[in-house]
């Protein structure tokens, strides 16, 4: 088992080598940060298993470091505070924050190893580092986003997200969720038919997802509508997110009105990352460290250039495009930094498709004996599109359908039953 990697962060050279030379002997990895913008680096750069946080620094105090960390979804280690003046009330708002437990200077040797054994057993407990609301970034439109998902928080209705594919509705879905409480996202919307309250009985005072609630077929959206009817005795939250028109689709008869009107009654809009571009630097280094936590890749750092060019290039497919470009970039480049050169390189690929796809046709899109008719209805090409989609995704990887699943991101008892649906061999 690879050592564990504490990082101690002191402005105190004395005290720092101190701290140093005891973890070393009981056989922990040390890193030292003499002050929060060292420690920043470091925590960019990776997850350590421990932080010892002095509170008194001259850059920027401990508990802002430690507030920073929060608010931005990187307090997934456990810290320890550190002081040798401090107070009942600040140790208080340390571990309101967040915090482990709080450390007075001078520090007995005993009381160290004890604090350090105990942080690093509940830090096995912490989930890792994930997307979440606080990583979509700072601007107006996201602030006011956050704000009235805190408003609508306090109620138990529906709520019905509106916003293009990607853009990040289930992150608002689970700043939503209160924690130690059960999660599901109806990957099986089947079970709307068969048992819609057998679903809230095991999700008692706990929140229901549904990604796209215009692909209910009409038997599952008359189970949703009971389903919603019962919800609030057990004490469910029902979250469901749409990028299509539901009132088009109702007018037309493809969508219960009835559950239509049940949803419309709280909804907001979830924006697209081109209402919001000056967070995309922001969100490019929130993915960047993630997929280092992850083991994918090592990590290298943005030049302003690079996050320029993210910044201002066009995003269609919202967070899920931005982060496979993250991704691409992280693995595939070659220098220390990510220039910008990368970024036009991994984008050129991404436009060269696109030119390809968007190219004039006859009416088909071609892709080897797949064809879509595109003057045919609208609910046929969707089958037809899905049918050539799935094929793609299932060549590339061999058949490997746990592959695709992965790839498509949904989840293999989900794909198994789409491609049933679509008439698709899965051998």
């Amino acid at each position: 088992m690879a050592a564990r990697k504490v990082l101690v962060v002191d402005d105190e050279i004395g005290i720092r080598e101190l701290l140093s030379d005891i973890l070393l002997d009981e056989g922990y990895q040390v890193k030292l940060a003499e002050n929060a913008s060292q420690a920043r680096d470091w925590r960019q750069q990776e997850r350590p298993d421990l932080v010892l946080l002095d509170i008194w620094m001259p850059d920027c105090d401990g508990i802002s470091l430690l507030k920073e960390w929060a608010n931005g979804g990187l307090l997934t280690m456990p810290v320890v505070m550190m002081s040798g003046h401090g107070t009942i009330d600040t140790a208080v708002e340390a571990t309101r924050i967040g915090a482990f437990d709080f450390l007075e200077k001078p520090i007995a040797l005993q009381k160290l190893l004890k604090t350090v054994d105990a942080a690093l057993k509940h830090g096995e407990q912490l989930p890792k580092s994930d997307m979440s609301l606080v990583n979509l970034g700072r601007s107006v439109v996201i602030t006011e986003l956050r704000q009235r998902l805190e408003q609508v928080a306090k109620a138990r209705g529906p709520l019905l997200l509106i916003g293009a594919k990607g853009s990040g509705s289930e992150l608002c879905a689970r700043f939503l969720h209160q924690p130690d409480t059960p999660w599901l996202e109806l990957s099986n919307p089947e079970k709307l038919t068969a048992a819609p309250i057998e679903i809230i009985e095991h999700l008692r005072d706990g929140l229901l997802f549904i990604p796209e609630v215009a692909d209910l077929s009409k038997a599952e959206q008359k189970g949703l509508l009971l389903l919603l009817g019962k919800a609030e005795k057990y004490g469910v939250r029902v979250v469901c997110s749409t990028a299509r028109g539901l009132p088009n689709l109702a007018a037309e008869g493809l969508f219960d009105n009835s559950l239509l009107q049940a949803l419309s009654v709280t909804t907001l809009r979830v924006p697209s990352l081109e209402d919001h571009p000056e967070d995309i630097p922001d969100l490019a280094r929130a993915m960047a460290t993630l997929i280092v936590e992850t083991s994918e890749a090592p990590y290298r750092e943005f030049d302003i250039a690079a996050l320029n060019a993210l910044r201002n290039a066009r995003w269609p497919g919202n967070l899920i495009q931005l982060d496979s470009v993250i991704r691409n970039l992280m693995q595939t480049s070659l220098g220390e930094k990510i220039t910008q050169e990368d970024v036009e390189r991994v984008l050129g690929q991404f436009e060269a498709f696109e030119k390809v796809a968007a190219e004039p046709t006859d009416g088909k899109v071609p892709n080897g004996d797949l064809q879509i008719n595109l003057d045919q209805p609208l609910r046929d090409a969707r089958d037809d599109f899905e049918r050539l989609y799935f094929n793609h995704h299932i060549v590339k990887v061999g058949g490997n359908i746990s592959k695709v699943a992965e790839n498509v991101q949904l989840e293999r008892t989900h794909l198994y039953r789409k491609l049933k649906q679509l008439g698709m061999k899965t051998k």
